[in-house]
């Protein structure tokens, strides 16, 4: 059977049944968003490449001592942990993170739908440089909801379970963000399409 049809709980229940290569499928399915979302806030590969191990050390330990429950969804229940453990990560160096792209990962590459013309590729570059620079420019909880939103792909619902805000505070920072964004555009002339 094509490992790529089955859920992600069937590919659990599999795995614990003792087929490996299943967990090799889960893990390939979904660590190029945990790993982008590791990434975009802690900034730095290097840190980024040992939280994103230490996330799935975590989530196999867990899977394989049983207490993995099927409630919601196996990538939302990952991107909690991926979570905690970056704030963990920041705790232990006390410092609060900013979202910033210094090394040569650029989360928009993990994005692209198909191939472009060079002059497509300059023009979506300078677009993601652009909405970057907008999210700079946010207070923190309304970048931290458009990243969960947009890059985590979270519903409102697991953000505000995330963030520990009711689902309406989280829809209002949202709109804010997006009423922040467009105003930030409006004054400094950025344009967003080509």
């Amino acid at each position: 059977m094509d490992a790529n049809v089955l859920t992600d709980n069937e590919l659990i229940a599999k795995y614990l049944d003792g087929n490996h290569q299943m967990l090799e499928c889960l893990i390939s399915r979904h660590q190029k968003k945990v790993f982008s979302y590791i990434l975009i806030i802690v900034k730095d590969k290097a840190i980024a490449e040992d939280i994103f191990q230490d996330t799935f050390i975590k989530i196999i330990n867990t899977i394989r001592s049983g207490y993995y429950k099927e409630e919601g969804k196996f990538i939302q229940w990952a991107m909690r942990i991926a979570h905690n453990l970056t704030i963990d990560h920041f705790r232990r160096i006390k410092k609060i993170p900013t979202i910033e792209n210094k090394d040569d990962f650029n989360i928009f590459d993990t994005i692209k739908v198909y191939d472009e013309s060079i002059e497509e590729k300059m023009i979506t570059e300078q677009i993601h440089a652009d909405v970057k620079s907008l999210l700079e420019m946010l207070p923190d909880e309304q970048k931290e909801v458009i990243i969960l939103r947009h890059y985590a792909d979270m519903s409102f619902k697991d953000i505000a379970e995330h963030t520990n805000v009711s689902i309406n505070t989280a829809l209002g920072r949202m709109r804010y963000a997006l009423i922040n964004m467009r105003k930030i555009m409006k004054e400094k002339s950025i344009q967003l399409s080509a």
